[in-house]
C-alpha cells in the first residue's frame, strides 16, 4: 500500500456560533491543510498519481475557501465551521474530485488552524 499526502493552505475568517468564548467572535486564520490519498497499485509509469494533480484537485478545493467568511459558504452556513468540519469538508470534496482516480482513496485530511492545533477526518474501510 502506497500512502501520498500534500500540502497547501489557505486564510479565512469564521466565528463559531454558540460558542462562549473569543472563537464565538469573528476572527482569522492562516490554515494549513494536509491531504493523504493511498493507492494499493502504481500506475503504468510507476506512480500512484501524479503530484501535480492531486496538488491542483486540492488547490481547486481549497480556493472556495480563501480569503472568505467561511460562516457564508455552504455548509458552514448551516454547521459550524470548525477545524472538524472544514477537515470533513474537504475530505469529502477530494473524494468526488479524484473519483475518476481508480486506484486511489482519499484517507485523510488535516487541518491546522495554529502551529499546534489540528484536526483530522478520515473514514474507516471496511
Amino acid at each position: 500500500m502506497y500512502k501520498l499526502m500534500i500540502e497547501t493552505s489557505f486564510a479565512s475568517a469564521h466565528q463559531l456560533r454558540g460558542y462562549k468564548g473569543k472563537c464565538e467572535n469573528l476572527h482569522g486564520h492562516n490554515w494549513k491543510v494536509q491531504a493523504y490519498v493511498t493507492a494499493d497499485k502504481l500506475n503504468e509509469i510507476d506512480i500512484a498519481i501524479d503530484f501535480h494533480d492531486l496538488k491542483k484537485t486540492t488547490n481547486e478545493i481549497v480556493a472556495q475557501l480563501d480569503h472568505k467568511f467561511l460562516n457564508d459558504i455552504f455548509p458552514f452556513t448551516e454547521k459550524n465551521p470548525s477545524s472538524e468540519n472544514i477537515a470533513r469538508w474537504i475530505f469529502d470534496s477530494l473524494k468526488k474530485g479524484l473519483a475518476s482516480y481508480e486506484n486511489i482513496k482519499v484517507s485523510a485530511v488535516t487541518v491546522w488552524e495554529s502551529e499546534t492545533a489540528s484536526a483530522t477526518y478520515y473514514e474507516e474501510w471496511g
